[in-house]
């Protein structure tokens, strides 16, 4: 009999709690603290609700997962009869989370293995498919691990913003810039290239925003990923809309544009949307194991 290994992750993979039952992963809800109160994304905090917050100007940041909520649930999983978990945290580019774990993970002998996966929303999605496929096929925790950091750099995400506002809020840009940028409708493309959220690309409005993202993610198929067995890559969208119809009419707009690829949609978590704000529209293309 092989080793049982749980799969956990956080919930900026897009993967909430109620979701993480039904799949059989475990989930870490991401702290949001507004106006110096602790919430849990997925758990008593919805992205509505998040974005109202936001709007509204109320103080809103990010938080990584508390050290001891942690060592809760990772001692709570093994005493519920898994051997060994492997734990897939947001990328540790874009936080410490993954580096507080890693620590954490050292007092548990080798049953907890920490992957740093270098990837948020979709591509952190896959790898929890990814995770399943291998504890399913008996891997144990270390060789998920390593497969899963083998192939961490093997995706893209690009995101457009509807305003700069939020980018000026968490420093990202000028005030001058933002200001000029809302006047001018200019939209800037961002892209997370395992590790940073920064600037790609500047376009004027939507239309051209969505045009600029489909063209990217065009040229990674067939540049980045051009030898690899199309069966094992995967194009995914994900926003921070308000409205499902937006989000259906984004997801089927990319799909419409690369047939043969079944293209989901995920919203992106309170982590990212506290830079992007609301309506923002992003795609991204992974290799899967």
């Amino acid at each position: 009999m092989g080793m049982k290994v749980a799969v956990m992750v956080d919930s900026n993979s897009g993967i909430m709690s109620k979701e993480g039952e039904k799949m059989g992963v475990f989930v870490v809800p991401m702290p949001v603290i507004i106006d110096g109160e602790t919430y849990y994304e997925g758990v008593n905090l919805t992205l509505d609700s998040f974005f109202e917050y936001l709007i509204g100007g109320r103080h809103v940041t990010t938080s990584q997962p508390s050290p001891g909520d942690l060592v809760d649930k990772w001692e709570e999983v093994l005493k519920s009869g898994y051997d060994e978990i492997i734990y897939i945290p947001m990328s540790s580019g874009l936080s410490d989370s993954c580096a507080t774990a890693t620590m954490l993970a050292a007092d548990f002998d080798g049953k907890v293995q920490v992957a740093d996966n270098h990837r948020i929303s979709v591509p952190q999605y896959g790898s929890v498919l990814d995770a399943l496929k291998l504890a399913a096929e008996g891997k144990n925790a270390l060789q998920i691990k390593e497969a899963l950091e083998e192939t961490a750099f093997d995706c893209s995400i690009y995101i457009s913003v509807d305003t700069l506002e939020f980018l000026k809020r968490g420093g990202r840009v000028t005030p001058a810039a933002a200001a000029i940028g809302n006047v001018l409708n200019i939209k800037p493309i961002l892209t997370i290239q395992g590790d940073v959220l920064e600037a790609f690309a500047k376009v004027r409005g939507t239309k051209k925003g969505r045009a600029k993202i489909i063209e990217s993610i065009r040229k990674d198929l067939n540049t980045r990923f051009g030898k690899e067995d199309p069966a094992n890559i995967r194009i995914a969208t994900a926003g921070t809309f308000r409205n499902p119809d937006d989000a259906e009419n984004w997801r089927q707009e990319v799909e419409d544009n690369f047939p043969g690829f079944s293209v989901i949609y995920f919203d992106l978590g309170c982590s990212v949307g506290t830079h992007t704000g609301p309506e923002a529209f992003a795609a991204g293309i992974y290799k899967s194991l």
